[in-house]
């Protein structure tokens, strides 16, 4: 019985992600597209995804919900691009100029937020959802009004003959940010693989004679490397990836680098007193206040840490491979739809987040996306239908998310009021 309950609970827990997997699977080969084209458009899409949602995992431990403000985030990026290419730094120093302005213009955009986040507790999901269409339209008022008439720019950058920016700008050629971090270096898929299971064995056994993890745990580390090392050895599987039927997946180095770097950071700051002040006010604010604990101020933190990474996650994504160009009025407006969106597919939650779910769920909602147009052409004869499907999982899937933390709030709730009645009676 205790066992068909924790299945239940599990269940229950990852519904969504067991839905995508079979969905992702379905499509994949309903679609009728080349599997190494898959792969390769997946990996690319990793590349430049995985670090913005792995930007939301800080508000959601701290109790914040999902913080769809991330695209204010995106906003202070590319304030920061575009200064970069109209002051003509090109290359790798651009990206490092962009990220320095960035810095400063997210930590305060996220300082703003999260002041009025807190006077709207229990309803943050949805009101940094609106915060981020309330400052687009400030955005649109900078970027068309007051840069090249009251700020001014260069003639490379401006609509000639009028005031604003440009519609598009060019990142390829001389103005040269375009894989400015992914074309530093790349390495083969598989080597990477490799080397990521020999770590994930290595460490399992290390952090078992520091007496840091338990031998079941030290167990299930070595099993996972040896099957993912295992499976990707299948013949088959090794030449889609070495590029046997098209071309070898490689990975941007320093891109990784970044991403796996954000993870360390995710998780070593959970381990600071800073992070357990973020894990006590998610868990309960009264206990948390009743520890002496400044809530408010904890949270503020939180969100300007998740602005901070969400620009820079926006340069990530922009400079990228496929990219290339910087949609100036629109590059930021499904930011915080999809990577919320996408984490929730991984098994997050509004109050529980992990590094893994970020990159499970990026990993799953990007499989629907690359297949969706192809399957509904296949199955209904109109690749339009890919596009409405795409936008109805994204939302859906937030609506689904949002109903079953209401619903878990509501079932813990319940039990309490009985527990508490149970109490009563016997005393």
């Amino acid at each position: 019985m205790r066992d068909q309950n924790q299945i239940k609970a599990h269940l229950e827990k990852y519904v969504v992600t067991y839905l995508f997997i079979a969905l992702s699977v379905l499509f994949i080969v309903v679609s009728g597209l080349d599997i190494n084209y898959v792969a390769s458009q997946l990996l690319l899409r990793l590349n430049r995804n995985a670090f913005i949602v792995l930007a939301l995992i800080i508000p959601i431990i701290a109790g914040m919900g999902i913080n769809f403000a991330i695209t204010i985030g995106a906003m202070a990026a590319q304030i920061g691009l575009l200064l970069t290419i109209n002051w003509g730094v090109t290359g790798i120093g651009g990206i490092l100029l962009a990220a320095a302005i960035t810095l400063p213009l997210g930590a305060f955009f996220g300082f703003l937020i999260g002041k009025l986040l807190n006077k709207m507790k229990g309803q943050e999901t949805i009101g940094s959802l609106i915060l981020g269409y309330f400052a687009n339209g400030a955005y649109q008022l900078l970027f068309l009004f007051i840069f090249g008439s009251i700020i001014p720019l260069n003639s490379n950058v401006t609509i000639v003959g009028a005031s604003g920016v440009q519609n598009t700008l060019n990142l390829t050629g001389s103005v040269g940010l375009y894989t400015a971090i992914d074309g530093i270096a790349h390495i083969p898929f598989l080597l990477a693989l490799y080397v990521f299971c020999g770590v994930l064995v290595l460490g399992g056994v290390i952090q078992y004679l520091r007496k840091k993890i338990t031998l079941k745990r030290m167990i299930v580390s070595i099993a996972i490397g040896a099957v993912i090392a295992g499976v990707f050895s299948i013949p088959t599987i090794a030449a889609i990836v070495n590029g046997s039927h098209g071309r070898e997946l490689k990975l941007p180095l320093i891109t990784w680098l970044l991403i796996l770097g954000l993870c360390t950071f995710n998780s070593t700051i959970m381990r600071t007193r800073l992070g357990q002040k973020f894990r006590a006010v998610g868990q309960s604010q009264t206990v948390a206040n009743a520890s002496g604990i400044n809530v408010d101020r904890t949270r503020v933190i939180a969100i300007m840490i998740s602005t901070v990474l969400a620009g820079w996650g926006q340069i990530v994504f922009m400079q990228s491979e496929g990219i290339g160009t910087f949609q100036t009025y629109a590059a930021h407006e499904q930011v915080g739809l999809y990577a919320g969106a996408a984490i929730l597919v991984g098994g997050a939650s509004i109050d529980r987040a992990t590094n893994l779910q970020a990159l499970v769920g990026t990993f799953l909602f990007h499989s629907l996306f690359i297949t969706a147009q192809s399957a509904a052409s296949a199955m209904f004869g109109n690749s339009a239908v890919g596009e409405y499907f795409r936008a109805f999982l994204s939302y859906g899937v937030i609506a689904v998310a949002l109903i079953m933390y209401a619903w878990r709030s509501a079932k813990q709730k319940k039990a309490g009021q009985m527990n508490l009645a149970e109490q009563k009676l016997k005393s």
